[in-house]
């Protein structure tokens, strides 16, 4: 089984009524609840853990994560509220303005983290639920513990915005849990926000040699890249009309690991011999999953029959 490990959020998403006036309209989202719903539609055991609230908001955010199949046993319930976020579309891209002081997520502390059992193979984190403490620590802590038995892997879906004041702090937690991580996915933003300037394929090494075994680049319109110490393997996007981008990186990497724990090689020995049709078949997945993800609104993304 895989748990995802991150924020659970509502997204308010622009929407124009049947009078033609500007609205918002609430989605269940955050980053890492996307790729574990994801996860879900695709077919894999897919599990959650965050800080989620009795409210209502938290009710729905249960709600659609059960049916997609997903595990929220190993959640952290309490009374305080959810986190919410406004969104912006300018050309289909998204930028975010985010309510989360004190809210269940955010304060989601160490004496909450769950016993895991044997059934859950990897875990994966990332997102906004790696800025703030003490949500922030408390993931790390999970990955510290988890990681010398278990796979873990990150994606940290930099959103510079919302860590202003805080990216000397951010970037050494990132540095520290990339080089934990078994697995890293970044798109090439992302990469070149950590990293600097330069090519993507030699940025993406220097990131192995702080430790991980894999790393995925996504690369927008154009595709992704899978690169290991010794593979450099890439699949192009498919072609759609894109809606909006909201959570196609987080289906990508629910369709990457989908097709890893089909292949078997979840584990920390199969990830340092990865077959390069076995690399293939997770670009390829993930790249699919998320092209269905842009080409509707909001983050939802597809079950595996609609592939």
């Amino acid at each position: 089984m895989i748990l995802s490990c991150g924020e659970a959020l509502i997204d308010m998403l622009p929407r124009t009524t049947t009078l033609g006036e500007p609205a918002f309209s609430p989605y269940a989202g955050g980053a890492v609840f996307n790729t574990a719903i994801a996860l879900g539609r695709l077919g894999a055991p897919s599990a959650f853990f965050s800080g989620i609230s009795n409210d209502m908001l938290g009710q729905i955010l249960t709600e659609t994560l059960e049916a997609s199949k997903v595990d929220t046993g190993h959640c952290a319930r309490s009374d305080r509220p959810t986190t919410v976020a406004f969104v912006k579309l300018v050309d289909g891209q998204a930028t975010y303005a985010f309510y989360d002081e004190n809210t269940a997520g955010r304060l989601l502390s160490q004496d909450q983290l769950p016993t895991l059992p044997d059934s859950i193979s990897t875990l994966f984190f990332g997102g906004i639920s790696l800025v703030n403490d003490p949500a922030a620590s408390t993931y790390e802590a999970l990955q510290t513990r988890e990681a010398p038995t278990r796979v873990t892997m990150i994606d940290p879906n930099i959103r510079p915005g919302f860590i202003a004041g805080k990216e000397a702090e951010y970037r050494a937690r990132i540095e520290r849990m990339i080089g934990r991580a078994d697995i890293v996915k970044l798109s090439d933003e992302d990469l070149h926000w950590l990293m600097g300037a330069g090519d993507v394929s030699t940025l993406a090494r220097q990131v192995l040699e702080k430790g991980p075994k894999l790393v995925f680049i996504t690369e927008g319109a154009a595709g992704a890249r899978a690169i290991t110490a010794t593979q450099n393997r890439f699949v192009a996007a498919t072609r759609v009309t894109v809606a909006d981008t909201v959570g196609a990186g987080d289906t990508f990497n629910a369709g990457a690991l989908t097709a890893l724990h089909e292949a078997g090689v979840l584990t920390k020995s199969a990830l340092t011999a990865i077959p390069d049709a076995t690399l293939d078949a997770a670009l390829t997945l993930g790249t699919k999953a998320a092209a269905v993800t842009v080409s509707r609104p909001g983050a939802n993304p597809p079950w595996r029959d609609e592939l």
